[in-house]
């Protein structure tokens, strides 16, 4: 099994390679997933699902009728041309916490930092150079971290369903989310977490969509059930390592300038009906990465990668290419003038819909009324402390009774 060892501590990272090529992807996954989220992208992007490794045991155990080498040959050969061809290479993980990689049992040994050194040490195990790098959801959050810290091993980067970490973590606050969080919360069975899963990742639309004779939710159900009982689901030290990853993450302005200023491109890809990763924290890190970064906003939730795959696999081709051409941020970037409206897939926001400070008073209602909500549970929750610190200091102070003493 492929494994990059992490010398400084001993935890090890699975990790999966696929086709061949001087195209070097990275591809870094979010919260509880594990290196088999990226299917759509790898499918799309290689046009097949054989990790390397296996064709690699294939050639070399040649059979009876290929003895003295001649398949490995032609394998070797075939890779040869692919390389020259300029193919694709792609190449999956585990994050620390889940999967087949291992599970530090200090909550503090999760950081989106920690776990973008980790990142950066499977790319020398690999030995590249430089990688196009894409992120999803904490995955983004972690691609960030390392284009930071190592700008000169970017060619550039792709931010799907991300958040800038912290309080933007906080779904969106309604009923659904706040049910979906108390069945999380609960679901001890694949079967229980599978439901869960399906209503947070994807859109009811899609889900109601019919395959043949059955609803795609149907079909999704007993595959995430059958991957959840097969592999395990993940454990409590590694989620909420990687849920405090997600909590303590940031971008300082030192390293939003590094990968403003390096010198490429970013993608930054977003479902608009995502209630996990809000649109307009995903929004706001564009226009503080504008011109170098490109807004794409599609119809789905958030595995949009899974809901969408021809758009967003069309997306990270388009910046493979842009960065390969070495297009100017300007002839790249989404906004033809800051401000002057998103350019989603190719369409702008119509400008009659905004007012001179560049949002329609109905959008600013819109957001604060979105709002609202967290602002009660915040309020509420200070009360109920407040309540609780006020009957500890009256106890405190209350005189203590002291029972006469029979003479």
């Amino acid at each position: 099994m492929p494994y990059c060892e992490l010398s400084s501590n001993g935890i090890r990272l699975f990790y999966r390679r696929y086709g061949h090529g001087s195209t070097k992807v990275l591809c870094i996954i979010g919260l509880a997933g594990t290196h088999d989220s990226w299917r759509p992208q790898i499918k799309g992007l290689i046009g097949d699902l054989k990790p390397r490794e296996e064709e690699e045991e294939e050639a070399a155990s040649p059979g009876p009728e290929e003895a003295g080498g001649k398949r490995s040959d032609v394998a070797d050969q075939k890779r040869q041309e692919e390389e020259e061809e300029g193919g694709i290479e792609v190449c999956c993980f585990d994050n620390r916490g889940a999967g087949r990689s291992s599970v530090p049992t200090t909550k503090s040994d999760y950081t989106t930092t920690i776990m973008a050194k980790d990142a950066l040490a499977l790319l020398d195990h690999l030995g590249w150079e430089k990688a196009h790098v894409f992120g999803h959801s904490m995955g983004a959050m972690i691609a960030c971290k390392l284009a930071a810290m190592a700008p000169e091993r970017i060619c550039s980067l792709a931010l799907l369903s991300v958040t800038g970490g912290g309080y933007e973590c906080f779904p969106k606050i309604d009923l659904q989310t706040l049910s979906l969080a108390f069945r999380f919360l609960r679901a001890k069975t694949p079967e229980e977490r599978a439901s869960v899963d399906l209503e947070t990742h994807y859109t009811k639309e899609y889900l109601d969509e019919y395959v043949g004779s059955c609803k795609r939710r149907n079909i999704l159900y007993q595959e995430y059930v059958k991957a959840l009982s097969s592999k395990g689901m993940q454990s409590a030290i590694g989620f909420e390592g990687q849920s405090n990853a997600c909590w303590t993450h940031s971008l300082t302005s030192n390293e939003l300038r590094t990968i403003h200023t390096s010198g490429f491109l970013v993608s930054v890809i977003h479902g608009r009906c995502d209630i996990i990763a809000q649109l307009e924290h995903a929004r706001r890190l564009a226009e503080k990465l504008h011109p170098v970064a490109k807004m794409v906003e599609l119809r789905g939730g958030h595995l949009v990668n899974h809901e969408r795959p021809d758009e967003i696999n069309g997306a990270l081709m388009d910046l493979i290419k842009a960065s390969k051409l070495k297009l100017k941020p300007e002839e790249w970037s989404s906004f033809a003038v800051k401000q002057s409206g998103w350019l989603v897939m190719g369409e702008q926001m119509p400008l009659a819909k905004r007012n001179n400070h560049g949002a329609s008073p109905l959008l600013i209602m819109f957001n604060l009324l979105g709002k609202l909500p967290l602002s009660c549970i915040y309020f509420f929750g200070s009360f109920i402390m407040a309540c609780e610190n006020m009957k500890n200091s009256f106890n405190i102070l209350k005189p203590v009774r002291v029972a006469a003493l029979d003479s």
